[in-house]
């Protein structure tokens, strides 16, 4: 038997066609450690600044471009080491590179740390003056123009001073749950489809979700929350830590609520999430008519919380070469333009991508990059069509990224979590309606439809439900009620009954769901997925729709970088998350595209 069947090949036996060339950043790792130690150099000259910006024009300008070049330098140090290291992780000299990387990270931090209370203590009046008086610092103005807008939450030195050394402890109920879910935790054995003895583990749990075998899925999801169950009160205890924590935060930075707190970094009004709330909430009936569907097409007479993931539609097993995959990609994104497609093409050939899996590779995908090269995007390539809606997504956010370097300064190339899926979101879309009306295969038209659906229920309805949850519970705490576990199980319980119990056996199991989510210690993250779908729903409708001027704004969005707040650049681009028009309009395309699939079901049966 040949033992190279099934090996990985090793990173020196891929093609240097489908490597990423990082010599664009470092032509030699000489070349890297001189940038290393120029970095070393300018911490020494920042601090020269500290206590003299509200001196002169002069020197704030002059610390402020120090800073950007620093961040800068540093930047191409960090991303260098560590996709080194992500072509092969047991490579000992690129591990060291990436240790020595996040040290000096961590140096520049805290050396540039003084610059923000520095400038907020300046008196705004002689601020404005000096941006008056001096072209350079005009450039700053909203940079400027955040600081002040949260003058009102910013402490004193010393009580800033005092926040900073309890971050310690207030990062400790994530860290304990951390320690919980990802070490300590054990999952009991259960019976694959061949009836061999397989050990649950969290990676295998979707996989056995996914199995046409339903003891196999009920067995994994059993399995899984009585491990949750046994240690109910320790991660009860972790959580509601969590909140507790983001209750003192948003009381100290003088804030109403911590719901208020968390979404003021991004300047947006609580009413944003309530709108998202309240939007999918009035059109859960069009996920309970999806279910029924579901429900249908398995052949069941009722439908359990453990058959939510195993697919409707088999995939079509295509084997699709990476060529064909980037000429699909090419064609789903034709509506963006000519120079669009220039600028992708252009990545395709010049080294930005990363294709194949080869021994001891990072898993996954992801894009990335400096500020001063062009942007990278990591693949695991395997030929499936999945595969094919990771390139278009990956290269969304490369090109995002591309656009904002090309345009903005350093200072605003770093575009906000708020609207970093839109992108990558909006090449799915496109690329999903070019795949829909070239498919002459009902089978893989029934895949496509349906994996456009659970892309909604996954990334809206769920992530949704979520962001109810957490609502839920900081407002329960600042009633003054203890988050026991037996609490927060009844208020997770109570959800899963509201958004799925229509048409669910909401199984008793799933009120510890909440135990397992890494998401809760980041708080009021989750709202984010579900509004940057439905924005890029939105904007590859109206480029569908509209053409020219519909691209016109999302190009020039792309080039916003972090310009101006996320709220006001996708308004620019025609999305005003203000109003629930663009939730509405999502729930309208999931509503279409539901009545497409059950209409192919049936001639499917």
């Amino acid at each position: 038997m040949d033992n190279k069947v099934n090996r990985l090949p090793k990173r020196d036996e891929i093609d240097a066609a489908y490597k990423w060339k990082l010599e664009d950043i470092y032509a030699t790792d000489d070349d890297w450690e001189a940038d290393f130690k120029k970095v070393k150099q300018m911490v020494g000259e920042i601090v020269k600044y500290k206590g003299r910006l509200g001196e002169s024009a002069e020197n704030l300008l002059g610390c402020l471009r120090l800073c950007d070049e620093m961040l800068s330098v540093n930047d191409c140090v960090f991303v260098y080491a560590r996709m080194r290291r992500d072509e092969d992780n047991t490579v000992a000299k690129y591990q060291a590179l990436t240790d020595r990387a996040r040290s000096l990270y961590t140096e520049v931090t805290a050396a540039i740390s003084f610059i923000n209370p520095e400038i907020i203590s300046i008196p705004e009046e002689k601020l404005n003056k000096f941006i008056d008086e001096n072209e350079g610092l005009k450039l700053y103005r909203h940079f400027f123009d955040e600081l002040l807008r949260q003058k009102e939450h910013t402490l004193t030195e010393r009580e800033e001073e005092l926040l900073a050394l309890v971050s310690d402890v207030t990062r400790a109920s994530g860290e304990i749950f951390s320690m919980l879910n990802d070490a300590d935790i054990k999952f009991p054995v259960i019976k694959d489809e061949e009836g061999r003895d397989v050990e649950l583990t969290k990676g295998r749990y979707i996989k056995f979700l996914e199995s046409r075998d339903r003891r196999v899925r009920r067995d994994a999801f059993h399995a899984l929350y009585s491990s949750y169950k046994s240690l109910r009160n320790t991660l009860a205890a972790t959580l509601a830590s969590n909140v507790k924590k983001n209750r003192f935060y948003s009381i100290v930075r003088k804030y109403n609520s911590p719901l208020e707190y968390y979404l003021d970094d991004d300047n947006i009004s609580t009413k944003v999430y309530d709108n998202l709330i309240e939007t999918v909430n009035r059109n859960l009936p069009l996920l309970h008519r999806y279910l029924r569907l579901r429900k249908k097409a398995l052949g069941l007479d009722e439908l359990h919380m453990y058959d939510l993931y195993v697919p409707i539609v088999d995939e079509i097993k295509k084997d699709i070469s990476y060529n064909e995959a980037k000429e699909m990609v090419i064609n789903g994104l034709k509506p963006l333009g000519s120079e669009y497609l220039g600028y992708l093409r252009q990545g395709f050939e010049s080294g930005w991508i990363d294709v194949y899996e080869n021994q001891n590779k990072t898993s996954g995908a992801y894009s990335w990059g400096a500020y001063t090269t062009h942007p990278y995007v990591l693949l695991n390539f395997q030929g499936t069509i999945n595969d094919v809606f990771t390139i278009a997504h990956e290269m969304g956010h490369a090109m995002h990224t591309f656009y904002t370097n090309m345009t903005q300064p350093y200072i605003y190339s770093h575009y906000r979590i708020f609207v970093a899926e839109v992108a990558s979101t909006v090449n799915e879309s496109l690329l999903m309606k070019y795949m829909l009306d070239n498919t002459t295969d009902k089978k893989e038209k029934a895949w496509l439809l349906n994996h456009y659906l659970e892309e909604f229920r996954g990334t809206v309805f769920r992530q949704v439900m979520f962001a109810e949850f957490e609502k839920l519970i900081h407002e329960r705490a600042m009633e003054g009620i203890a988050l026991t576990e037996h609490e927060l199980s009844s208020i997770y319980k109570g959800l899963n009954d509201k958004y799925y119990g229509a048409e669910v056996n909401v199984d008793q199991d799933i009120e510890m769901e909440w135990a397992r989510i890494p998401h809760f210690y980041s708080s009021f993250y989750v709202y984010k997925y579900a509004t940057g779908f439905s924005a890029a729903l939105s904007l590859s409708n109206q480029v569908l729709s509209e053409g020219a001027p519909a691209v016109e704004r999302y190009i020039n969005f792309l080039k916003s970088g972090g310009s101006n707040y996320p709220l006001e650049l996708l308004k620019k681009a025609g999305v005003d998350l203000s109003t629930p028009k663009p939730i509405q309009d999502a729930m309208d395309t999931f509503e279409q595209v539901l009545t497409e699939l059950e209409k192919l079901v049936e001639t499917l049966a």
